[in-house]
């Protein structure tokens, strides 16, 4: 990608928030998740990288992990699939001894200009790997998870301010909220917070993957910055909101949109 993204390679320094945490990050292998995994190291957790096939970005993944003093397990697979989700957890469980940490960051999106250009089996992809995925990985840890334990998703400002041409990916966001406001009050009853962040326009590997060229020079234009946000720049809201300092927040929705809209 040009210019590179920041993930905080070099920016992030820890405080120890999450010190002797066991996270497990989806889709940690490049974007915001790797910010993610970056920041929650430099805290002091220990970092579970799920990611579906790019062994080269996660193992960067990895070292950077590693060389910030805390330990790392790579978790290949597709965890649209059920059996490879469970899988997924499982190992990350058995790796650390336990989950404490859960953010479900991986996603799928692609644009269309015309509504009925938009593959069936490709809508019901896109929701089995933003909400099914998130659902499974939710059921699968949250009973091991004990008090003070956290579960952040990923949505986004597309849950709140739909773009025509993004249709399946908004409204699986739009669910994600729906489903974190949702489980918050369930998990609350063994002392787990439930909450969501809701970036706005940021420069990841998912931008110039499935945009049109012509939208990819103007991404994050509209913003009262002018431009997208770097990953580096959410991660320390994941870090807010898996740490003890955000003990009284659940079923909330962070939103980092670049002045676009509040949340």
């Amino acid at each position: 990608m040009s210019p590179r993204p920041d993930h905080g390679e070099a920016s992030y320094h820890g405080t120890g928030r999450l010190k002797g945490r066991r996270a497990l990050i989806t889709g940690a292998d490049s974007g915001i998740g790797r910010a993610v995994a970056i920041a929650f190291a430099r805290e002091g957790a220990d970092v579970a990288i799920s990611y579906l096939c790019e062994d080269g970005d996660a193992r960067e993944t990895e070292r950077l992990v590693v060389e910030s003093g805390r330990k790392a397990v790579l978790l290949a697979g597709d965890i649209a699939e059920h059996d490879v989700s469970a899988a997924v957890a499982r190992k990350a469980v058995e790796a650390f001894g336990g989950i404490d940490i859960l953010v479900n960051n991986a996603a799928f999106q692609r644009t269309y200009e015309k509504f009925e250009d938009i593959p069936d089996d490709e809508f019901e992809n896109t929701f089995r790997v933003n909400v099914f995925a998130m659902f499974r990985m939710c059921k699968a840890l949250l009973p091991q998870m004990g008090e003070g334990g956290s579960i952040i998703n990923t949505g986004s400002i597309q849950s709140f301010d739909p773009t025509a041409g993004l249709i399946a990916y908004a409204s699986t966001k739009a669910a994600i909220v729906s489903f974190t406001r949702s489980l918050a009050g369930l998990a609350v009853k063994q002392g787990v917070r439930v909450n969501a962040v809701a970036p706005g326009p940021v420069w990841t590997p998912l931008i110039p993957s499935t945009l049109p060229k012509e939208k990819v020079k103007q991404f994050g234009s509209q913003t009262i910055f002018g431009r997208s946000a770097q990953p580096a720049e959410l991660a320390p809201i994941f870090v807010f909101l898996a740490s003890d300092q955000a003990s009284y927040v659940s079923g909330e929705v962070y939103g980092a949109t670049g002045g676009q809209m509040p949340i």
